[in-house]
Parts: C-alpha cells; sequence; structure tokens
C-alpha cells in the first residue's frame, strides 16, 4: 500500500512538474481561439486613431502569457516582437527587481538606512531603503510632468538642471515629512535606488550587474537601460525592452521569484513588494503602492483600483500607457506598451476584456 501511494505521489509530482512551462529562447505557443470576447478587447486596445492630434488609445503592442505559454500577441506601426520598447515607469519596477537579486545575495537589509549606500543623503539619516521602494522618502518632490512644466522636479531632473547627477538632484531636496510616514510618487525616489546599488554590488559589477543577475538568467536578449552622467542607471524612466522579455519578468513574479529550478527573487522579497504601504491613503494615485510595484487592493475603506480584476492582480505601470499585469491566480501575464497621450486609456477597461477573452479557459 505505502509502494502504491508513493508510486502514485511521484506520478502526479512529473505530471505537475510537466504542465509547468517555461520559456527557452523563444515562448511556447498556443495560440487562444479567436471569438466575440477577443475581438471585442482588440476593439478597445487597437481602435483607429488620429495621429496627428494624439488622441485616444495608441497601443504598441499587446502579449498574454498563460500558464507559462503565449497565447496572444499583436503588435502596431514601428513595434515588432524584437523591438525594445521605452518602458517609462515600468523602469522601476525592473530597479525592484533588480535589487531583489542583490537582497537575496545578502548585499543589503531593508532596514537599512538609503545613506549607507549613497552618501548624498546623509542629511537624511532615518531615510531607509523600504522608504524609497515604498515612494515614502518624505522629500519634497512634485511628480508632475508636460502638463507642468515649470514646478516639476521630474522634467528638471530628467531634462534641465538635474540631469547630469539625477540622485544627487534629488538627494538635494528637503524633507516634507519623516520618512516612512507619508506616500508621494517619486521618480527620484526610484534613480535614489539606482545609486545606492552602486555600492551595494560594488562600481566593478554595477554597469553589468541588471544583465547578470536579472536579465542573463531569464534569457531576456535585448534590454536597453540608460543611465546618466555619471553612468547611474535611471531607474525612473529609461529602460526598453521587448513585449516578450518584460513578460519573463512578469512570469517571474507570477511563480514567487522561481525561474525554473531556481529561486531567483527571494519569496519574501516577492512579499515585500506585494505588500500594501502601510500609510497609503486612498485616491492618491492610480492604483496602490507596494514595493516599486503597484497592487489591485482595497486601501483605507476604498474598494480595490481595477474591480473587474482579482485582488491579487500586481502591475509595473509606466507614462503613456505602458504596463505589465502579473494575476497569479489566474496565471496570467499581459503586457500592453502604448503611446497615449489624452489620458483615455483605463487599466479596468483593458484587464475585463483580457480576462473575458483568456482567464475563463485557465485550466483548474
Amino acid at each position: 500500500m505505502f509502494k502504491g501511494v508513493s508510486l502514485l505521489f511521484l506520478l502526479l509530482l512529473g505530471l505537475t512538474a510537466q504542465a509547468e512551462t517555461w520559456p527557452g529562447e523563444q515562448w511556447p505557443t498556443t495560440p487562444a481561439a479567436p471569438g466575440p470576447a477577443l475581438q471585442a478587447l482588440e476593439t478597445y486596445a487597437f481602435p483607429p486613431r488620429d495621429d496627428a492630434s494624439r488622441q485616444g488609445i495608441r497601443t504598441d503592442a499587446l502579449l498574454v502569457i498563460r500558464d507559462g505559454q503565449l497565447i496572444y500577441e499583436r503588435y502596431a506601426g514601428p513595434t515588432k516582437a524584437d523591438t525594445p520598447h521605452l518602458t517609462w515607469s515600468i523602469s522601476k519596477s525592473l530597479m525592484a527587481t533588480v535589487l531583489g537579486v542583490a537582497y537575496g545575495e545578502g548585499r543589503f537589509k531593508l532596514e537599512d538606512p538609503a545613506a549607507k549606500f549613497y552618501s548624498p543623503l546623509a542629511r537624511h539619516p532615518k531615510l531607509t531603503l523600504a522608504d524609497l521602494l515604498h515612494w515614502a522618502s518624505g522629500l519634497d518632490w512634485q511628480e508632475d510632468y508636460e502638463y507642468a512644466p515649470l514646478k516639476s522636479s521630474v522634467v528638471a531632473m530628467l531634462y534641465t538642471r538635474g540631469h547630469q547627477d539625477m540622485a544627487r538632484f534629488t538627494a538635494g531636496h528637503d524633507a516634507y515629512a519623516p520618512p516612512g510616514q507619508a506616500f508621494r510618487y517619486s521618480s527620484g525616489d526610484s534613480n535614489l535606488l539606482a545609486a545606492a546599488l552602486k555600492t551595494i554590488v560594488g562600481p566593478a559589477r554595477y554597469a553589468d550587474y541588471p544583465w547578470t543577475a536579472l536579465f542573463e538568467p531569464l534569457g531576456i536578449r535585448h534590454a536597453v537601460w540608460e543611465t546618466d552622467t555619471t553612468g547611474t542607471f535611471v531607474a525612473s524612466s529609461y529602460a526598453y525592452l521587448t513585449a516578450r522579455d518584460l513578460a519573463r519578468i512578469g512570469l517571474l513574479m507570477a511563480r514567487d521569484g522561481r525561474w525554473g529550478d531556481r529561486q531567483l527573487l527571494p519569496a519574501d522579497w516577492v512579499a515585500f513588494n506585494r505588500q500594501p504601504f502601510a500609510h497609503y491613503q486612498a485616491h492618491q494615485d492610480e492604483a496602490v503602492p507596494g514595493g516599486h510595484w503597484w497592487l489591485n487592493r482595497a486601501a483605507d475603506g476604498a474598494a480595490q483600483p481595477w474591480p473587474d480584476a482579482p485582488p491579487d492582480t500586481f502591475a509595473a505601470l509606466g507614462h503613456w500607457g505602458q504596463a505589465m499585469y502579473v494575476i497569479p491566480s489566474e496565471r496570467l501575464v499581459i503586457v500592453r506598451y502604448g503611446d497615449d497621450r489624452d489620458g483615455s486609456y483605463r487599466h479596468n477597461e483593458l484587464l475585463k476584456l483580457a480576462r473575458q477573452a483568456f482567464a475563463g479557459t485557465v485550466q483548474p
């Protein structure tokens, strides 16, 4: 009896392992069947648009991974499967993932003072790495874009007086709140993390670290990440990946930091990424902040931001409609690149239509 049960257990284990699919050089592909739900998704994501006026939604890429297999992919305009696309603020979540590898190597702790790794922050001695990952540095930062450039800290950092040394520019800001006590979305916080990483892993490893630590183990071949003039990665904005390569990051996160038989990110790091910031107040942003990822979680008595998606949905989001959604309970990763200039794109609408097209056929 014991032997029979053991044999059955091993058989079931083997079937489970066989069912778990990972991409090699290419993604395993099982195209989803066309139908009205898929047509509705495409009608929303790829509508006709007058590019001269830049009004309406413009999707450059839409890709869906289910159970580790590529089931849907469509591109528009100049973007193709091998085109590294500007991710804008998805770069922030990428930096958090790179930091997770260093965390797993025992190179820092979340409660470490940020000044330990970046000396210009010495005037903010209580600021920790966890605070930066929560966008809760307490630094007086204005995250305004092209609609309010004159008062924008991020425009000054990226394009004018701060662009040569973005972290030092950010560190020079005064505080408006104690570290860790208030959420204020800040591209500057992300670039402080990029500067801290240089000390965390050492200058000799830094320039190649995103590739050796993360991209190469995942099979990402087309990544580009710009730096400022000090050689520090612009973690706020300037990473470029193909949609297929970005989906590898999503699958890694969907499977709690595991890639094949390797635990690339510690499970507690992924749990931190997906834990809501305790002092976030409802409606401060389009989703609830975690550890440099965005969460579909209820906060401060308010409903979850994307009501037509499961509460375990989390995302990396960027300017002008860049998005990667991870839905672990439905084993889905959705990558969407775009160039939306008028604010008409809605995360919830795309998630609703994508789930109607793809989530219903997920095997239990």
